[in-house]
């Protein structure tokens, strides 16, 4: 099963298009003392200096190197939208649990509030979260973003949960005695990863963009911190100016990296979904032989 997976998975070429985008960011986020050619929070000799071979994408207008602040700024984006989807699973997934095992006046309660948080757009909602949580930061953005892409996980893993329950090896278990503690934890969340894993894929790019989102409304890290989405709130007043090298690095950044999580979930959605285990006959193909029967 595994195997068929990871060949759906890479004839997929987005998805392995994807897959390497990510993998590129991954290293450049895991590498980036090693490949950061200057200190990114210490201002240099010149401002908004042009790419040269000392400054590779040259010095914005504080002086800071924009190669080293984009590449310590892939660590930076990476880590918040992996915590605010870390968080947003361990707050989803016990909820959607819960709502789709107990169901009744449980599930009924947790949907109307995920129906509530649902029908704020996402970036007000996290914008909002993050304006009453105080103090501008990275814990704070985390936070606001997390909460922002719960909701989607409560609903997903509740669906998942009402077809799992439905099984027979779920009815044979419980009336074997399994608990409900033992019965949620050993076998129906198992069952429950195929959608779990696709959308905490896609939901990393929504963290990115919205964690840039808020550092660029000033609601995230201070201005000398090297993330994405501040690098972008002082480069975009260079928008119609001639120093496009301030701008173009991190926006380009954020849109490759998001462009590859979403190939890559869409390639995992796939790769898990039973239907695309038929492949289709090659052009010019004989069709099989049909079984012929006599009639009476």
């Amino acid at each position: 099963m595994r195997g068929r997976r990871l060949k759906v998975l890479l004839r997929n070429r987005a998805a392995v298009v994807g897959a390497a985008l990510v993998a590129m960011m991954a290293l450049a986020a895991l590498g980036a003392d090693l490949l950061a050619t200057h200190d990114p929070e210490t201002r240099q000799q010149v401002f908004r200096a042009p790419p040269s071979s000392e400054h590779w994408l040259g010095t914005d207008e504080n002086g800071f190197d924009v190669w080293s602040r984009l590449v310590h700024g892939a660590r930076a984006s990476l880590l918040t939208a992996l915590s605010a989807v870390g968080f947003a699973l361990l707050v989803g997934v016990p909820l959607g649990l819960a709502a789709g095992w107990y169901g009744g006046i449980v599930d009924g309660v947790l949907m109307r509030v995920v129906d509530v948080l649902l029908a704020f757009p996402s970036v007000l909602l996290a914008v909002a979260i993050a304006a009453l949580a105080g103090k501008p930061s990275l814990t704070t953005v985390v936070f606001a973003v997390g909460v922002v892409l719960a909701p989607p996980f409560v609903r997903q893993v509740r669906a998942a949960v009402l077809q799992v329950r439905a099984q027979e090896y779920v009815t044979a278990a419980r009336a074997l005695g399994a608990t409900d503690a033992r019965l949620l934890w050993r076998t129906v969340l198992p069952n429950c990863i195929a959608p779990i894993l696709v959308l905490a894929t896609l939901s990393t790019g929504i963290a990115i963009l919205d964690a840039a989102g808020l550092s660029f409304l000033g609601l995230g890290p201070p201005e000398t911190s090297p993330e994405w989405g501040v690098m972008l709130t002082k480069a975009f007043r260079y928008l119609l100016h001639a120093e496009q090298w301030i701008l173009l690095p991190p926006g380009l950044a954020i849109s490759l990296t998001v462009l590859g999580f979403n190939l890559l979930g869409d390639g995992l959605r796939d790769a898990y979904d039973p239907r695309s285990s038929y492949s289709p006959p090659a052009a010019g193909a004989a069709p099989p032989p049909a079984s012929s029967t006599k009639g009476a």
